[in-house]
C-alpha cells in the first residue's frame, strides 16, 4: 500500500501550491468523506456522530467528528498541522524594469533557504481580488500551473569565489525574471494579471489586490535505487496536513476527534488564521457551551502537533546530537525541547510510545544540540491557549525549508497508522 499512499499524498501536495489550495484540496477529501461545512458567521445545529468542518480566511481549517460520548468525560483527540510553507511572495507594486527585462519584487515569507530557488521553473498561485462588471468585489483562488518565471544564477566566471562564500541579498538578487520588455510585452504586472483573469473567464474590470506566491512547478516524486525516498516541495507541512485529515476520515464516532490546520505558522502564528488566534478556542466554545464541561473536556483531551522533524544528514552529522539523530525510514519522531519550543512532556510521550508499540510503529526521538536552538510548532502555542496536553511528532526529513525537501518513503504511512490509532484509542 505504501506506493499508492505516497502517490496520493504527493499528488495532494503538488496540487496545493499555497495554503488556499491546500484548504481547497482538504475540503474535497472531507466532502468525499461525508463531512458538512459550517460557517462561523451562522448558528450551528450539530448532530451526534456528525462530521463537520469550518474554514477561516480561506487558508485555515478545522474538521471534527462529533462523538457520541460526553466530551467532558471522554475529552477530545486533536491533531494539528499548518498549511503554510516558506516561499517568495509578490510585493504590492512589484514592477522592476532593468536592462530590458521585467522582474517582480518579492518578499521572503518565513525562514526560506534561498539558494535552491535559483534556476528553477517557477509559477504563481494564490488569491486575487477584483472588481467585476457589476462593480462588485470578488475573490478568486488561482494557480497558473505553467512556468512563467525564473531567478537566474550569476555565472561563476563573474563571481569566482561563489563556492567559497556566498551571501544572498533577497531584495537585490531574488526578483524573478518574468518577461522581456519590448513590443507585445504587458504594460505592467497588474495589467498582465487582469488579462490573465479575463482569459480564465473572470469578468475583472480592475485588480484591487492579491496574495500571490511563487512556487516550483516540479511535481513530487519517488526516488532512490529501491524507491527509499520521496521528494517534493512543501513537505513541511502539507505532508502532515494530508496525514491528519487521512486519519480523521478513519476516526470512529465514539469520542470526538478534531483536526486543526493553521496558516502562518512559519511566521509566528500571530494572525486570525494562525495558532495564536482564536480559531480553535472559538470552535471549542461552540462545541461545549457549558464552561465547566469545557474545562473538564480540556483536562481530558490530548493533542498531537504533527510537523516534520530533522533527519540526521550524512554530510552534516555534527549538526546533530549523536544520540538523537533520526534516520529516514526508521519511523516517526517524537520532538523534545527543554525550553518548550516543542510541547512534548515525558508522561504523554510515554503513552504514545505504548500506543505505537501496540500498533507496530517504530518511534525515534529528536532534541537539538545543547549549543543550538531548535525551531517551533503550533504545539506549544495551542497548548498554552487551551490547556490541552500536547505532544510534538513528525516525519524525519532533509532540507527543511528548501524549495524541495526529502523524506523516507515508509515514514508517512507509518505515522498515519499511529495518528489513526491515537484518534480511535
Amino acid at each position: 500500500m505504501t506506493e499508492s499512499f505516497n502517490n496520493e499524498m504527493l499528488d495532494f501536495i503538488s496540487r496545493s501550491p499555497t495554503p488556499y489550495h491546500a484548504v481547497i484540496n482538504v475540503r474535497k477529501m472531507l466532502d468525499a468523506g461525508g463531512f458538512v461545512e459550517l460557517k462561523e458567521a451562522q448558528s450551528w445545529q450539530l448532530q451526534p456522530k456528525g462530521r463537520y468542518y469550518i474554514v477561516r480566511r480561506d487558508s485555515s481549517l478545522i474538521a471534527f467528528v462529533q462523538g457520541s460520548q460526553p466530551m467532558g468525560e471522554s475529552g477530545i483527540r486533536i491533531l494539528g498541522a499548518h498549511t503554510d510553507s516558506p516561499c517568495l511572495k509578490v510585493k504590492p507594486n512589484p514592477d522592476i524594469n532593468k536592462q530590458g527585462y521585467q522582474q517582480l519584487g518579492v518578499a521572503v515569507y518565513g525562514g526560506a533557504l534561498l539558494a535552491p530557488w535559483f534556476d528553477r521553473d517557477l509559477s504563481l498561485a494564490g488569491r486575487v481580488s477584483v472588481i467585476n462588471a457589476e462593480q462588485q468585489l470578488e475573490h478568486h483562488i488561482i494557480d497558473i500551473r505553467r512556468p512563467i518565471a525564473v531567478i537566474p544564477s550569476l555565472a561563476i566566471h563573474l563571481d569566482r569565489t561563489v563556492n567559497e562564500s556566498r551571501s544572498i541579498n533577497p531584495h537585490e538578487q531574488m526578483p524573478p525574471l518574468v518577461w522581456q520588455l519590448g513590443e507585445g510585452a504587458p504594460e505592467n504586472f497588474t495589467a498582465w494579471l487582469k488579462g490573465y483573469m479575463q482569459a480564465q473567464g473572470v469578468n475583472a474590470t480592475q485588480i484591487m489586490d492579491f496574495d500571490l506566491s511563487f512556487y516550483d512547478v516540479q511535481a513530487g516524486s519517488t526516488l532512490g535505487i529501491n524507491n527509499e525516498f520521496i521528494a517534493c516541495a512543501r513537505l513541511d507541512n502539507l505532508l502532515s496536513c494530508f496525514l491528519t485529515v487521512h486519519s480523521l476520515l478513519q476516526a470512529n464516532s465514539d469520542r470526538t476527534s478534531l483536526v486543526v490546520l493553521n496558516d502562518h505558522e512559519e511566521v509566528g502564528s500571530g494572525s486570525t488564521a494562525g495558532a495564536a488566534g482564536n480559531f480553535l478556542t472559538a470552535t471549542l466554545d461552540r462545541l461545549i457551551t457549558d464552561s465547566s464541561e469545557r474545562h473538564q473536556a480540556e483536562a481530558n483531551s490530548l493533542m498531537m502537533s504533527v510537523d516534520n522533524a530533522h533527519g540526521i544528514h550524512p554530510n552534516f552529522a555534527t549538526k546533530h546530537d549523536a544520540n538523537l539523530g533520526p534516520q529516514l525510514n526508521a519511523g516517526p519522531v517524537l520532538k523534545f525541547d527543554v525550553n518548550q519550543s516543542y510541547a512534548s512532556q515525558s508522561d504523554l510521550s510515554s503513552r504514545v510510545r505504548v500506543l505505537a508499540k501496540q500498533v507496530g510503529v517504530p518511534l525515534q526521538s529528536f532534541m537539538i544540540r545543547a549549543d543550538m536552538r531548535c525551531g517551533s510548532t503550533i504545539g506549544p502555542i495551542t497548548a498554552a491557549a487551551t490547556g490541552i496536553e500536547t505532544l510534538d511528532i513528525g516525519v524525519p526529513t532533509f532540507a527543511m525549508h528548501s524549495i524541495r525537501e526529502l523524506a523516507g518513503s515508509k515514514d508517512s504511512e507509518a505515522l498515519a497508522k499511529l495518528l489513526t490509532a491515537f484518534l480511535n484509542n
